[in-house]
């Protein structure tokens, strides 16, 4: 296997999307440069894979829950793609052709790993608030399962909860989650 060069600018949108995968390691672009961190663990994995599981049941049919897509939140250059570890976005969404942005999403969750608690906590909700992102969920994976909720408020996602056990989410639509069975 060859390792791919390493670009020495910021990348456009076009070049972003002419990347070939990297294997083992998740990719994301923040402000056209790219960003590498490792595969996630096997107890990152269950939690997002049950609150995929759960997020998807509650919210559907207007709504799907989503393992790792690309969420284009800056188009000019320099662009931003983020991989959230799940994002709820319209059913219509699922299909569409295009580019997957803010207006098609409901809600943003990261779970969090250890080198990414900053960029969790910090950067990407400036970033999901900037881009327009309602709600956005920060997941402690435990155990036990911490979940930290924030809503769009005036441009700023707030802190509107941090949850253990049974929760009840508002996001626009009731959301009943049991953190204990994750």
């Amino acid at each position: 296997m060859t390792t791919p060069a390493w670009p020495d600018h910021l990348l456009t949108l076009a070049e972003w999307d002419g990347l070939v995968p990297v294997e083992r390691r998740r990719v994301e672009l923040a402000e056209g440069v790219l960003q590498v961190s490792p595969r996630p663990s096997r107890r990152h994995q269950l939690v997002s894979g049950q609150l995929v599981a759960a997020l998807d049941a509650a919210l559907r049919p207007a709504w799907r829950a989503l393992p790792e897509v690309e969420l284009t939140l800056e188009t000019s250059d320099p662009p931003t793609v983020r991989v959230p570890d799940v994002v709820v976005v319209r059913t219509e969404a699922v299909d569409a052709r295009s580019r997957l942005g803010p207006a098609d999403v409901l809600a943003v969750v990261e779970v969090v790993s250890p080198g990414s608690r900053r960029v969790d906590r910090v950067l990407k909700l400036a970033e999901y608030a900037e881009a327009g992102v309602g709600h956005y969920l920060v997941v402690e994976p435990g155990p036990p399962v911490v979940l930290t909720s924030f809503r769009l408020a005036d441009g700023v996602l707030v802190p509107a909860g941090e949850h253990r056990g049974r929760v009840d989410l508002d996001l626009g639509t009731p959301v009943s989650l049991d953190l204990d069975a994750f």
